[in-house]
């Protein structure tokens, strides 16, 4: 019995393959975009893990000059004579093929025990690591990357991605420093030793908790990339849903039959559980390989994305990860489950002889959608709740995720009304009333496709907002912050100082871009020197600032706080904000500094010098009079500053709005995916709608109304829909981009960005929304122009 009835089950699916493809297909795209989003988080956090296991797998203390400048070798030697366990680093970055490559010099003799690099130094060939002309050691990828650059690399599969290992001489020198950057601190130390404030007076002790975590930092950009998988995941619930609850309504008889002849409605809920499990499983295999082919194509603008904003090195390849693959399997049926829930619960709670007819798949009933609208106002009740609490990230995308399930669930309510007013208003004729009688009847079938399409449509407008937004402003703020015409490097001090003698009569001004590193209110934050200058008074993003704020910041007695660090620790103009060496002068002003993770404060110059005399001053930005730059520029080379240590203004400017591009394409082609699963979901509710509206089309035939004409009133429909649902989406996403801006970006990288609307990319969303709804509903409507006259005249010969 059982066997028979589980293949009597299965036959609904060979009489009707489309309803399959719709189940499968609409599971394995919602599969696919989630787990490639997790194969791309994945892959990235394996590369945070195995850059910080680099070298003492960033659980050891280590010390750092207290005036931000590098370690003299001399205090290292004394270190260890006195009996100090500790190793020397020299860290910097170096170019590579498309883009930085993180340097790291070591000592492979004082190493932290299990360092994969010294592991490798003193392996098959260890004298070609030591010395000033050694070899760089780096992951294959990595490797390639910089022999494309003529450095001499030898490749070592088991180093961290994006890093290259060599001897402390050979980074000194590629690097241009001659001391040290940190000591790390073994962990096996002897029991008697000389207390570090004595031996190394000039030396700050760091935890590890207190230095730069990556997984941390990125996690705002990793929850984004969850956020687009969650919500396009959901988008693929709704053609799910559809499809077994489609399925749950045409298999009525074939369940009345099966109670009749005696099978259980336990055993027969779980014959069908059985069935959804296994086309789960399929259905998850397909996604789990489409989400791997999206991943990979991703992957490189996220690499680019997170070496260009958050310094973080991911190689652009992917390694097979047994946990995504589980976890995209299990994402396939736990959505597959929540989809065909409520249709469960109906069949096992059927009658034994329920009524044959397929009833109200397509007439939602009163009761239904009242409680839709009551979820509804849960949901936006939910959702202002989490944006009064500031509870951080996670209560944004609680509101974010709130707003936008409410605004579905409420979509079916505000389409019939409009519906409503258009039929009012749109004719009294008997096809006009006709028509908009059958759109609405035909709403509720329609409406999970319609969902699917608001929620891709708002996120599209949500985040194109967002995104346009973040141009304007940031290339208004680029205008501000790159005043210089021309930014030089020198390689050593004394030819910076040859260097400045001989620009001073080309420029207008030579202004010191000098920095170090420091604890600001007890985290790390970078130190800026500022001149005394009108380039600065005049050009600098202020968004907060006491009177007279410069004549402040010069004489000594206040600073400027960037954005970040001002949000972070609730700072305002004129409070107090502690610095190294027990220094508080008061904040005096707050100023805007797009695109920078980090917490930022600007000092006056000679302050800078006087608190920290180790600063490297080696970076200048040059006031250039109109139409000299590449003059000075030749004048530079013939002085011997080479062409990689000068940047244009224009050339900066041009790289910065290429990481900015480079940002947000990962986002552009979700929404992209995301809109064609909606569109997917359009064509696949019109399909299945198709067969069973032919006991309405046929009396209306019969009437006199042409297929032809039928088939265009049908276009027309799924049109008329997209329409309606793009005016409702417009708000919505005008609001989703309000939470981005001035919720979630404030709790994700601590700055808030002006909202700005850009009606004309509505314009082209809204005609790609009536393209995505006319190519869905096209099939269908030829599909109806073509069907054979007796088809329909059959229609009478039932009982309906």
């Amino acid at each position: 019995m059982t066997r028979a009835a589980f293949q009597a089950l299965l036959s609904h699916w060979r009489r009707r393959p489309l309803q399959l493809v719709t189940l499968v297909l609409g599971l394995a795209l919602a599969t696919a975009l989630w787990s490639g989003v997790q194969a791309i988080n994945a892959e990235a956090r394996a590369s945070y893990d195995e850059a910080a296991e680099a070298l003492g797998g960033g659980a050891l203390d280590t010390l750092v000059a207290a005036d931000g400048g590098t370690i003299p070798v001399e205090t290292f030697v004394a270190l260890r004579r006195a009996g100090w366990a500790v190793a020397p680093v020299v860290e910097g970055w170096i170019a590579g093929d498309g883009g930085r490559v993180r340097l790291l010099g070591l000592d492979p003799l004082t190493a932290p025990p299990g360092t994969a690099a010294a592991g490798a130094a003193l392996g098959d060939d260890p004298l070609a690591f030591f010395g000033s002309n050694g070899v760089l050691l780096a992951a294959p990828a990595t490797a390639d990357r910089l022999a494309a650059n003529g450095l001499p690399v030898t490749a070592v599969e088991g180093l961290a991605p994006g890093m290259a290992f060599a001897d402390i001489p050979v980074a000194q020198r590629l690097l241009g420093v001659d001391g040290l950057t940190r000591l790390v601190i073994l962990e096996e130390q002897p029991l008697v030793r000389p207390a570090l404030d004595t031996l190394a007076p000039g030396l700050d002790r760091r935890a590890p908790e207190a230095q730069a975590d990556l997984a941390r930092l990125t996690d705002s950009f990793h929850l984004n990339l969850t956020a687009f998988g969650l919500l396009s995941f959901a988008v693929g619930l709704f053609i799910v849903h559809g499809a077994v609850a489609l399925a749950f309504e045409q298999r009525r008889p074939v369940f009345r039959t099966l109670r009749a002849l005696g099978l259980s409605a336990r055993r027969l809920t779980a014959l069908v559980a059985l069935e959804l499990l296994a086309f789960a499983l399929i259905a998850g295999a397909i996604g789990v390989g489409l989400g791997y082919v999206i991943a990979a194509a991703l992957l490189p603008g996220v690499a680019a994305t997170l070496r260009g904003i958050y310094g973080a090195t991911v190689e652009g390849s992917l390694t097979l990860q047994p946990a995504w693959w589980a976890a995209g399997f299990a994402i396939a049926v736990a959505g597959t489950a929540v989809a065909a829930a409520g249709s469960l619960w109906k069949l096992s709670r059927l009658p034994v002889l329920a009524p044959a007819r397929p009833r109200a798949w397509a007439m939602a009933s009163g009761a239904a959608r009242r409680a839709q609208l009551g979820a509804a106002g849960g949901l936006a009740l939910l959702a202002l709740g989490a944006g009064l609490s500031g509870g951080g990230l996670v209560a944004g995308f609680v509101m974010l995720g709130a707003l936008l399930v409410a605004a579905a669930l409420a979509l079916p309510t505000v389409l019939d009304l409009a519906l409503g007013a258009c039929a009012r208003l749109g004719g009294t004729g008997p096809k006009a009333q006709w028509f908009w009688a059958d759109t609405r009847q035909q709403l509720p079938g329609l409406s999970l496709a319609l969902m699917a399409l608001l929620l891709a449509l708002a996120a599209n407008i949500g985040v194109g907002t967002m995104v346009s937004s973040f141009r304007l402003t940031f290339t208004g703020w680029l205008d501000q912050r790159l005043a210089s015409e021309l930014y030089v490097a020198a390689e050593t001090p004394e030819q910076a100082e040859a260097m400045l003698a001989f620009l001073g009569p080309m420029t207008d001004a030579i202004l010191p871009i000098w920095n170090v590193e420091g604890t600001v209110e007890g985290a790390p934050a970078e130190i800026f020197g500022v001149a005394d200058h009108a380039t600065y008074r005049e050009n600098w993003p202020m968004l907060d600032a006491l009177p007279g704020v410069w004549d402040r910041v010069a004489a000594g007695g206040a600073v400027l706080v960037n954005e970040q660090l001002a949000r972070r620790e609730g700072l305002a103009p004129g409070d107090a904000v502690s610095l190294p060496d027990g220094w508080t002068p008061v904040v005096g002003g707050i100023y805007s500094d797009y695109g920078n993770p980090m917490a930022q404060v600007l000092i006056a110059l000679p302050e800078l010098a006087a608190r920290f005399p180790g600063v490297e001053k080696l970076d200048f930005g040059l006031r250039v009079p109109p139409g000299r730059v590449d003059e000075v520029r030749q004048a530079l080379l013939g002085f011997g500053i080479p062409d990689e240590k000068m940047i244009d203004q224009a050339a900066l400017k041009a790289f910065s709005l290429e990481v900015f591009e480079r940002t947000f394409a990962v986002s552009a082609a979700l929404n992209v995916l995301t809109l064609s699963i909606a569109g997917f979901a359009i064509l696949t509710s019109l399909l299945t709608l198709a067969a069973m509206r032919l006991p309405q089309l046929a009396p209306v035939w019969a009437l006199g109304l042409t297929r032809a004409e039928l088939s265009r009133l049908e276009v027309l429909r799924a049109l008329l829909l997209a329409v309606l649902t793009f005016v409702a989406a417009v708000p919505v996403g005008l609001l989703l981009a309000w939470v981005l801006l001035a919720v979630i970006n404030v709790e994700a990288f601590g700055w808030r960005l002006p909202m700005f609307l850009f009606p004309r990319d509505w314009v082209w969303l809204g005609l790609l929304s009536l393209l995505a709804a006319g190519l869905a509903s096209l099939w269908p409507a030829l599909r109806l122009s073509r069907m054979a006259p007796a088809r329909l005249i059959a229609v009478f010969a039932h009982e309906r």
